[in-house]
């Protein structure tokens, strides 16, 4: 295992910050001195580097905080497509291995969830647990300190839920490395064994912290939602039998018979905070039955209650149980319009939906979305003449769909922000232009490319190959060409915890299976789409599977959803773009252009689902266990 040091350079540069208060620790030491004696002198000094830790939270590199990054952990499903990088999401790309991690090293603009980073960060945190009882304090800081012990414990376990989410069985440990430790001993616990470590640490999390703590720091709920989220994901079918050739593999299987105890778990870990054991969390907007016909007023107010979760810049709502803040005064950094936002506009174009995750969102009625209503058994081209539009807007794909659509995707014709000043005055002016227009049908070559394609007169390289832009996560009151965004990256909220509660419900079964459907009833409702009704479970598994799809569209949940069910090689297809096109007498056709293949994608073998260790930890490691089939 790699020696992880104290991070000396981040203590460095966190002294800065209480200089002007630390002045008689500074004038005991040279600055180029700063050592693991000076750092633990001072209480306030102890918790600059916990926040640092932090800033490392889920085994990133600098480039991102959790999830508020330029290329989405969403890119890694059927969701999006990253433009920019695709070949670093090798487990879409069969090309997965120990020699070849793409974005689980560091390769491109910086890795995420990696293993290394991971044991770093614990490595850190261990170090402010063992040391911080001695750290001088008064009186006053007694509170302080014992709540930063719950912090460091949150860290952890968050660190080691995510080992335990991409890798299996973890190395564990309490307490931090020393030069002089024996690492050929250290060895990988088994997945149970990684569990309870980590529901321990959730434990103290829970024990040390108060009722109330300053927004942004870890909180009880918080903790209580990471135990609801790990146990959903140890109950699931890869963990427990469905890999069947490695059923008996701990380091990534629970002993048989654990499902049914794991579930029970999870479910009253979801269930003890919507009884409010953790503080009073809801979901914003309304969770009674919506008008059984929506206006597109009531659609739009529906879209704007949802998207606002994610909007986030001050006091954070009902909803939001924890989550990251970027204040323009801190170091860390959301870009997210930039990074997303479409060309035509200066933006990067990153993380475009794909088709099949745009035709997964319903009808406004909560009917499913039928591409080939009007011609069926053709799924790539709908045509539509201007009359016939006229006749019936639902012609066009992107009219009558359900709130989250709009909240989530920008499609051809969406309206968006105002245009910069090259762009000004350029039909359809302020909605997003990924279609072209030709004279007549048939035309091969457009009289005009629409500003926010591949072939528009603002920028080329950063345009959608979907046809599509990822609109979820992004300011529209920001001007990414010229700002950075300042709202919160929300890593819990409420509606994953009523999802978390419906689903084992539901995998439970009998007197369970109502109670789960109410709770994804609730989160249907404020969205604005009727309940769902069904005494079939597995008809009631694939509508809580959908409605994570929807609910969760973009936020990461997907990467660990489509794992654990064990249906990669069900979603995973070759990524083509969506071809628009307007004709001068007011028709219109959309084209599932299969000869425009984005992005090749392959899901061939089930050792995909879990990540190896890289070849690099295992020639330092060798008495370590590789996962299965690497």
């Amino acid at each position: 295992m790699k020696k992880i040091l104290f991070n000396i350079s981040v203590i460095a540069i966190l002294l800065t910050i209480v200089i002007s208060c630390q002045e008689d620790i500074l004038d005991k030491k040279a600055v180029d001195t700063f050592n693991e004696e000076l750092v633990f002198s001072d209480i306030n000094v102890v918790n600059a580097y916990l926040g640092k830790c932090y800033d490392r939270m889920g085994g990133n590199t600098d480039n991102g905080i959790l999830g508020a990054r330029e290329d989405l952990l969403s890119s890694g499903t059927d969701q999006t497509l990253c433009i920019h990088r695709p070949a670093n999401y090798v487990m879409l790309k069969g090309t997965m291995s120990p020699d070849q991690l793409g974005y689980f090293v560091n390769n491109g603009l910086g890795g995420w969830l990696r293993w290394n980073n991971l044991y770093q960060n614990i490595q850190d945190v261990n170090r402010i647990l063992a040391s911080i009882n001695a750290v001088p304090i008064t009186a006053a800081q007694e509170a302080l300190k014992k709540q930063m012990k719950g912090e460091a414990c949150f860290i952890r376990a968050f660190d080691y839920a995510t080992i335990l989410m991409v890798y299996g069985g973890a190395i564990l440990k309490d307490a931090p490395y020393k030069l002089d430790d024996d690492f050929s001993v250290a060895k990988r616990s088994t997945i149970k064994e990684t569990l309870d470590f980590i529901l321990k640490d959730i434990q103290s999390t829970i024990d040390n912290l108060p009722a109330s703590v300053e927004q942004g720091r870890a909180n009880r709920a918080a903790a209580a939602a990471l135990k609801s989220r790990v146990l959903l994901f140890c109950a699931s079918k890869l963990t427990n039998g469905g890999w069947t050739e490695q059923a008996s593999n701990a380091l990534i299987s629970f002993p048989a018979g654990s499902q049914t105890t794991l579930l029970t778990q999870a479910r009253d870990a979801a269930k003890a905070i919507m009884d409010g054991t953790y503080g009073n969390f809801s979901l914003v907007g309304t969770v009674t039955d919506p008008p059984a016909t929506l206006t597109a007023a009531d659609v739009q107010k529906y879209a704007e209650i949802y998207g606002s979760n994610f909007l986030q810049k001050a006091a954070w709502n009902s909803e939001t149980i924890w989550g990251i803040q970027f204040p323009l005064t801190g170091g860390n950094v959301n870009n997210a319009n930039i990074w997303y936002g479409p060309n035509g506009y200066h933006n990067w174009g990153n993380n475009n939906p794909t088709e099949p995750a745009v035709r997964r969102f319903e009808m406004a009625d909560g009917s499913k979305f039928k591409w080939d209503k009007y011609n069926p058994g053709n799924m790539d081209i709908r045509t539509a003449t201007a009359a016939e539009l006229a006749a019936d807007p639902q012609r066009n794909p992107y009219n009558g769909r359900e709130p989250r659509f709009y909240a989530c995707v920008l499609y051809d014709g969406a309206p968006w922000q105002q245009r910069p000043s090259d762009a000004a005055g350029l039909e359809p002016e302020n909605k997003v232009q990924t279609g072209y227009y030709l004279a007549n049908a048939g035309d091969t070559n457009p009289f005009k490319s629409g500003l926010d394609t591949r072939q528009g007169l603002i920028e080329s390289w950063n345009a959608t190959k979907t046809g599509y832009y990822f609109k979820k996560l992004m300011d529209p009151a920001t001007a990414g060409q010229y700002f950075r965004c300042t709202h919160t990256w929300v890593e819990f909220r409420y509606a994953e915890i009523l999802m978390n509660y419906a689903e084992a419900c539901i995998e439970i079964g009998g007197a369970d299976l109502q109670k789960g459907i109410d709770a994804m009833n609730m989160v249907r409702n404020r969205a604005g789409l009727p309940d769902r009704i069904t005494t079939d479970q597995a008809k009631a598994r694939e509508f809580v599977r959908d409605e994570r799809n929807i609910e969760f569209f973009g936020e990461g949940h997907r990467f660990y959803d489509i794992r654990r069910w064990m249906i990669m090689e069900q979603v995973v297809e070759n990524v083509y773009g969506m071809r628009i096109e307007h004709y001068n007498d007011g028709s219109k056709s959309w084209k599932y252009n299969k000869a425009d293949n984005a992005d090749a994608r392959s899901f061939t073998d089930k050792k995909f689902y879990w990540v190896p260790l890289s070849r690099d930890e295992m020639n330092k490691a060798p008495q370590l266990l590789q996962n299965p089939g690497y």
